[in-house]
Order: structure tokens, then sequence, then C-alpha cells
């Protein structure tokens, strides 16, 4: 791979970062302020466009009219864009720098969101792939942005991505079913969720002009991502990311049609899946402090590995009456993502090795995951039920559990990714 600068060397592509705590060349406030905004206003994007699909494939699969396999194919979209659109972004973010991608990626997202909101079968399937595929560069370029801008809060500026893009998931998911009632229609619903990601688009447009103004090229721009696979570090972060991904995706494709399915009303179900997910913005950051504190980060990835294998068990076990109960353990056991976004933009000694590893274990984690969603629906079809389905995903969370271990074991403290 391609030599990296050392680890004290300022960020590869600019003068200076956002929150680098000073220096000669320090930002201007406002670009610090434009920096903050910007993160809260794509956070709020990179989850809403997922779950406002979910809340409403009921509705679309009757007023569209598709069949089993289009059903399966439509809520493993995204991570199959994760995993394809994904795994070019170490390369476009050294092309472009990671301003620009980020742009771009925004502006792919918008148009795809706005573009399912016609009523058609195949714009709401090449909506999704435009939209996600846009998801998918923002998704794996977010940390070296944290990274590369706010180095010296990079804990804090982690959560503030993650809670809003968790926010925005939970507003979107509970809103989208009342919005497709006032609308007439579950297609303009999902495709009103696109204007969100014209706004963060326009918010972003300031960083980006800014980076474009002050940006100093390096020759060492480019990290290849696949050889760190042979690395301890590589193989594991790739593990987590797969587990958790392959995890949250079959849940959040799923929950809610499973609920009605089970008996629920598509409004109560809509209501549980927010509650799941509005749990989950206290327990990322409850996470976060906790992973933050001595010797506390292997317990952190403890306590979140069990609850999501207890929710699991008891979506399994309980009657659908009690769904709340499964609803606050899942929506906790989905915590764990910002403890994995902190170790990728904490890994690396260079933004571009960031880059690398982020592409690495998002692109392969998130091909891996597609298996959740699409395996999900298959499996509903052929028995009829959801038993053998969460059987196998409580398996998966019991191997979270022996790779949290492993992660967080002293092995990994303190070494450079990239490093065998």
């Amino acid at each position: 791979m391609t030599a990296t600068p050392p680890a004290s060397a300022p960020p590869a592509n600019h003068v200076d970062a956002f929150a680098n705590g000073g220096g000669a060349a320090a930002r201007p406030r406002s670009a610090v302020v434009f920096g903050v905004v910007a993160l809260v206003l794509i956070g709020l994007n990179l989850r809403a466009g997922i779950t406002g699909a979910s809340a409403l494939l009921h509705d679309l699969q009757e007023v569209l009219g598709y069949g089993v396999l289009v059903a399966a194919i439509i809520p493993s979209i995204p991570t199959l864009c994760f995993a394809v659109a994904g795994a070019a972004t170490s390369w476009l973010t050294g092309r472009m720098g990671v301003e620009k991608a980020i742009l771009l990626s925004l502006a792919l997202l918008a148009g795809g969101l706005l573009l399912r909101g016609i009523p058609a079968t195949g714009m709401l399937v090449a909506g999704s792939v435009v939209g996600m595929s846009g998801l998918a560069i923002c998704n794996v370029a977010m940390p070296s942005f944290i990274r590369e801008h706010f180095a010296a809060r990079t804990s804090l500026m982690t959560a503030v991505y993650t809670v809003t893009m968790t926010t925005g998931g939970t507003l979107t998911s509970v809103a989208v079913v009342p919005l497709a009632h006032a609308l007439g229609s579950p297609s303009a619903a999902v495709g009103a969720v696109g204007i969100a990601a014209v706004a963060a688009f326009l918010g972003f447009l300031p960083v980006a002009l800014h980076a474009h103004r002050h940006t100093v090229r390096s020759a060492a721009g480019h990290v290849s991502p696949w050889p760190l696979l042979r690395t301890r570090k590589g193989q594991l972060l790739t593990a987590i990311f797969t587990l958790q991904a392959l995890l949250a995706y079959a849940l959040l494709s799923w929950f809610p049609y499973m609920l009605t399915t089970m008996g629920l009303s598509a409004a109560d179900s809509g209501l549980m899946f927010g509650l799941m997910q509005l749990v989950s913005v206290p327990a990322g950051m409850v996470l976060i402090a906790l992973g933050s504190r001595p010797r506390m980060l292997r317990p952190a990835f403890y306590l979140v590995s069990i609850t999501m294998a207890a929710g699991i068990a008891s979506l399994l076990a309980l009657p659908v009456a009690l769904a709340a109960i499964p609803a606050v353990l899942l929506g906790f056991g989905l915590g764990i993502f910002p403890l994995v976004m902190v170790m990728i933009s904490r890994s690396g000694t260079s933004t571009a090795e960031t880059t690398a590893l982020s592409t690495l274990a998002q692109s392969s984690g998130y091909l891996l995951a597609t298996a959740g969603p699409f395996g999900m629906g298959l499996l509903h079809s052929a028995t009829g039920g959801w038993s053998l389905p969460l059987v196998l995903l409580l398996a998966l969370a019991l191997v979270q559990i022996v790779v949290s271990h492993l992660i967080t074991g002293p092995a990994m403290a303190g070494t450079p990714a990239g490093r065998k």
C-alpha cells in the first residue's frame, strides 16, 4: 500500500483542521460553525432514507403491486449499495478530496430519494439504488471527515453525528406513516424524505467550497484498503462492523413489517419502530461515555451486544402485545454503531489510512450484511413465519459478543492500523 505520513503529521489534505486545538493556520469560527451544522444535517439524513421506506414496505407493496422477489430485494438495496459504492470511496476521496466526495454523495442521496416519490416500482428501485449509493459514499467518508476536521474532538463529534443520524431515522419512521395518509400515497411520503437531503446538500456546500479554496494536495493521499484485511485490526474491525450491520439492517428493514404481520396495526408498528430507534439515541450517548472511560470499552461492548441478543430472544418469546419490550432492548442494542464508528475514526496513522480502514470495514461488512434483510425476507416467504429468521439472528448476536471480546483486547489497543 501507499506509504503513509507519520502520526504526528498534519491532516494530509489540509493546512489545518476545524478543531485541531489551534495553530497558526486555525480556521475562522464561521468555518467551524458551518462544519458542525453540516455534520448535524448529514447525520439527520443517513438513516432517514432507509427507515422511511421500511415503515411503508407493506403499503408500498399493496399499492404498487410488486411480488415476493422485489419485496425481498428492496430492503437489501441499502446494504448492497453500501458494499459496492462504498468500496470506491477510498479512491474517490483520493481523487476529489473528502469534502467534494461528500458533496457528490449528498447530491446522489437527494436525487435518489426524490425519485422514489414517483409511484412506480421501477422508480422505487432506481431511486433507492441512486440514493443508497450516495448514502454509501457518505457513510464511508464521514469518519475521515471527522478525523480531519475535528481531530481533538473525535468522540464528541462522532457522538453528535451518530445521535443525529439515529434521531433523523426515528423521526422519519414515526412521521412517515401519518404523512403517507395525509398525502394519500406511500410513494409521495418516501419521496418527501428527499427534501431533508436537499437541505443537507445546501448546508454542506459552504464546507466544500471552503475546502476547495484552502486545499493543499499531498502526494500520499491514498491508501489501498484491501491489504489491511491481512492485519488483525482490519479483520476485527470488519468482523464487528459486519455483525452489527447485519443485525441492524435486518431489524431496520423488517421490524415494522414483522409486527404488522404478527397482528399490530401499521400505525402501532410504526410507533414501536420509532421507539426502538428513539432508545438507540441515548443508548449511543451512554455507550460512548462509558467506552471512553479507562478500561470500560470492553464492558460497553459486552453490555450492548448482550442486550441485542436479549432483544431478539424476547421478540421470539413474547406476544406481539408486549412489543415495547423487544423494541427497547433492540434499540439499546443498536447503540453499538457509535462505538464502532469511534474505533474506526481513531484508527490509522493518517486521514488516508482511516479512509482505507473505513472503506474496508464498511464495504466488506455491508456486502456480507446484505444477507440480513434479503435472507429475512426470503425465509419469511418460505416458512410463513419469523421464527427461523429470528433464531439465526440470535445466533449471530451471540457471535457478536465473542467478537466484542476480541476487538477490545490488549492486542488491539494502541496498535497502528495497517500494521501487522
